[in-house]
């Protein structure tokens, strides 16, 4: 073990020599206006989030998996200089760590994490989840019923992804830890009824990213164009379809089987990682009432919708679903959550379930329980902007203009499969957007038919969803686990064999809807849309087999 160590320094330190060398024999300071780092639209460019992801899944460890992928591709864009890589890494107005923290979205998201998470801590201080668990433990008789509960829950909670994690997770966190279901997949769970949801909803804040990607000047309605993808967004449907049948039918497969093992014998997290500490086992309220969880949870989410359509000007004349459309869903979810915040307090005054000197503990205990998911955030913004940086955007670009012409009628299934990688690779479903919405609506002309257009959107939306869903740095992913209070990388590791069953049905289901979109000049297409479903259908109950098989042997 000594001698793996002294190599291990050995080789950082020639390293370290080798750059400090070249640093001071090159200039560190450019111009950023004619600047080109040398692998600037290359491959090269989408190497900072691959080594980050392998990483991550090799050490099981994500916050120095994240850190070196961000030094890497730091590293990249100065050509190997280190002083230009520090100020890169910190400093870039693009894609620096100190601007992805300065940025007004970003900040705002961080804000309405730390209130969730006081929010939480209140619920659990005045007893409400607790009463909410008791009052579950009535009404939901099996593991089975406080499953569908959750997706259930997760599927109402449409309007937001992130507000979807969280909320999900400290509501019905306590009910599944009663009935032996797993953390993690507890956190498959919230994760699947949460961007898979919001992406078919058209009330909802994805709806509003989706609408505000389509190219000004394209002749496209943007919220129109959203409203027709929906039923080909397969992998959405294919996910949703997938979470039924495995909880009715007790499937689980993977490293979730053993998860699920385990959480049987009363261990629901299978390793030693425990990311929370022992923020589960806090004493409760005796006085508490399944009130006091559901009011601050319904204000929430009015609160929410209000804030979201406020940004949107719905209060100065514009109708509801072009306020959703044009909402700042970071300001509305603060504006929302602060509203909740002040009521909630009000509230438990009224009721005499918590002093202020007890409300105002709560504040420091909630940002603390979101300590881990704002710096793992933090990290993957970051990273993102350093894949910005390299050009990414600009190589996914080229990839998918190089693939119309005669492949038009297999398109969608390419640019699935180009989603899926860079929203992967990059941890944003909607950064995916920006990048290839403009670019599919350029790839059709006039003498395509719509239908074309709209499976071809489609397919872009439920690649990103699908890469987003699996990507060990997306900000979704890492919600998820901790709104479960999941080890992060055990969330990952047991959710990918789903996540890939689901992927690659779709990718069956985009080549069939492109070759019928491709030769008919109607919404023939759509038949793609049933034929997919029943394919998922006809995979899990192979899998099944499968599996009974094996445990037979």
């Amino acid at each position: 073990m000594k001698k793996k160590n002294i190599l291990f320094l050995v080789v950082a330190v020639a390293i370290a020599a080798l750059l400090i060398g070249f640093t001071v024999n090159t200039p560190g300071s450019i111009d950023p206006d004619s600047y080109v780092p040398a692998v600037y639209s290359t491959p090269g460019a989408l190497l900072p989030p691959i080594i980050a992801i392998a990483l991550a899944l090799i050490t099981k460890e994500v916050y120095s998996s994240l850190f070196v992928g961000i030094v890497a591709g730091a590293l990249l864009y100065a050509n190997g200089n280190l002083e230009l890589m520090l100020n890169t890494m910190l400093f870039n107005e693009e894609g620096g760590m100190i601007y992805k923290l300065a940025d007004s979205w970003n900040v705002g998201i961080l804000v309405f994490l730390v209130i969730l998470g006081i929010m939480v801590a209140l619920m659990n201080l005045v007893g409400g989840s607790a009463a909410f668990g008791q009052w579950a433990a009535t009404h939901i008789k099996t593991r089975v019923g406080a499953q569908l509960a959750t997706m259930v829950l997760g599927v109402l909670i449409f309007v937001d992804d992130y507000f979807n994690c969280l909320t999900v997770g400290s509501v019905m966190r306590p009910v599944t830890d009663r009935y032996q279901v797993s953390r993690a997949k507890l956190a498959y769970l919230i994760d699947a009824t949460a961007a898979p949801v919001c992406i078919i909803a058209p009330v909802s804040s994805w709806a509003a990213a989706v609408t505000s990607s389509v190219p000004e000047g394209s002749d496209i309605n943007g919220f129109s164009m959203f409203l027709h993808t929906i039923p080909y967004n397969f992998y959405a449907l294919a996910t949703l379809l997938m979470v039924v049948v495995i909880i009715v039918s007790k499937l689980d497969y993977g490293p979730m089987a053993l998860h699920e093992k385990n959480a049987l014998h009363g261990d629901l997290f299978t390793t030693e990682a425990r990311p929370y500490g022992n923020a589960d086992e806090e004493p409760t309220n005796p006085k508490g009432k399944v009130i006091d969880l559901v009011f601050p949870i319904a204000v929430l989410i009015g609160s929410c919708i209000i804030g979201m359509v406020y940004t949107g000007g719905f209060f100065s004349g514009e109708s509801f679903v072009n306020a959703f459309a044009n909402a700042d869903a970071s300001m509305g979810l603060v504006l929302g959550s602060i509203v909740t915040l002040i009521i909630t307090f009000c509230f438990y005054m009224v009721r005499g379930v918590m002093t202020f000197q007890e409300f105002t503990s709560c504040i420091p205990e909630g940002f603390k329980a979101m300590v881990a998911p704002i710096l793992i955030l933090t990290m993957a913004w970051t990273l993102s902007g350093m894949t910005g940086l390299l050009g990414a955007k600009f190589y996914v670009h080229d990839l998918v203009s190089a693939s119309a012409g005669a492949l038009k009628m297999f398109l969608p299934a390419i640019i699935f499969v180009v989603a899926l990688f860079l929203a992967f690779s990059t941890g944003t479903s909607w950064g995916t957007f920006a990048i290839l919405i403009p670019i599919v609506c350029n790839v059709f002309g006039s003498g395509d038919t719509y239908e074309m257009l709209v499976i071809s959107i489609a397919a872009c939306l439920s690649g990103a969803v699908c890469g987003d869903h699996c990507s060990p740095i997306s900000d979704t992913t890492i919600m998820a686990s901790a709104g479960a209070h999941c080890d992060h990388v055990n969330h990952v590791s047991t959710q990918l064999p789903y996540v890939m069953t689901a992927a690659a049905v779709s990718f069956v289901g985009y080549i069939i809807a492109g070759i019928l979109g491709y030769y008919s000049e109607n919404s023939l297409a759509l038949a793609a849309t049933p034929i997919t479903l029943v394919l998922m259908l006809v995979v899990l109950l192979l899998i099944r087999k499968i599996n009974a098989k094996s445990v037979a042997e």
